[in-house]
């Protein structure tokens, strides 16, 4: 049995942060974050304007860290040595 935890989101090679998802539940998270913004464009700038759309994707941007922090493997800064 494998006990080793699986991440969504791997870290970068170089810098701080995550990189491109590994799995498949990383790959809808990604989707579903560009599809919002997409959405929110179509929506929200016609009738809100451009202030209302930059605080929604600001949000959804929030919420895309946040999944990326839970799931993903722990951020440390790298210099390519992994």
């Amino acid at each position: 049995m494998k006990n080793e935890k699986t991440y969504w989101f791997p870290s970068k090679r170089y810098g701080w942060g995550w990189g491109m998802p590994t799995v498949w539940q990383g790959w809808v998270v990604v989707v579903v974050f560009g599809l919002s913004i997409l959405a929110g464009a179509v929506m929200l700038l016609p009738s809100g304007g451009s202030g209302v759309f930059v605080a929604y994707c600001a949000l959804a941007t929030v919420i895309l860290v946040a999944i990326c922090w839970l799931k993903g493997e722990p951020p440390e800064w790298r210099w390519g040595d992994k």
